[in-house]
């Protein structure tokens, strides 16, 4: 069946525009991935995104995820939840333009209803910046969890495009 999708870009300039959500308690730790694991960044995206439909990596080899991993461009931060599992992000540095992408961001669905998305959106946008990043960005779309708009939003980041797109859902 074709969908229209509703595609949205975000952004923020200045970390002065960023709308904190403090580490919810003691128990969560968020951390660089280090040294650099393609499995567990194809884990996440698998178990995260199928609810969402990310299929554009679903059909990657290993070496795809190990070509995309290695990218010195690359840095993947783990949440965890003492030894488990919570979410990651991933952000995407481009030198030239001084900006970071956060290319994919989520929480797997035990950890829904805690307050964790803005916690860990937060991060993303602290270390971008951390990073020397003059425009953070990320785009959401409708397929993606109902308070993701939401949540860049409350952040502070502003709007810069919207398109739709015609997509044979699954």
């Amino acid at each position: 069946m074709i969908e229209e999708i509703f595609r949205t870009y975000l952004e923020i300039k200045s970390i002065n525009d960023l709308n904190e959500v403090q580490k919810p308690t003691h128990n969560y730790s968020l951390n660089l991935i280090q040294p650099k694991d393609f499995q567990l960044n194809k884990f996440l995206y698998r178990q995260i995104g199928k609810k969402y439909y990310w299929l554009d990596r679903l059909e990657w080899t290993d070496k795809n995820w190990i070509a995309y991993v290695s990218n010195k461009n690359l840095k993947t931060y783990l949440l965890k939840n003492k030894d488990n599992l919570v979410g990651y992000y991933e952000l995407i540095f481009n030198r030239e333009k001084q900006e970071i992408e956060i290319a994919y961001f989520g929480i797997l669905e035990e950890y829904f209803g805690k307050k964790l998305g803005g916690f860990l959106l937060t991060d993303a946008i602290k270390k971008s910046f951390l990073l020397n990043a003059r425009r953070v960005w990320v785009h959401t779309c409708s397929l993606d969890h109902k308070n993701a708009l939401k949540n860049y939003l409350s952040r502070g980041m502003t709007i810069f495009k919207s398109e739709i797109l015609k997509k044979e859902i699954t």
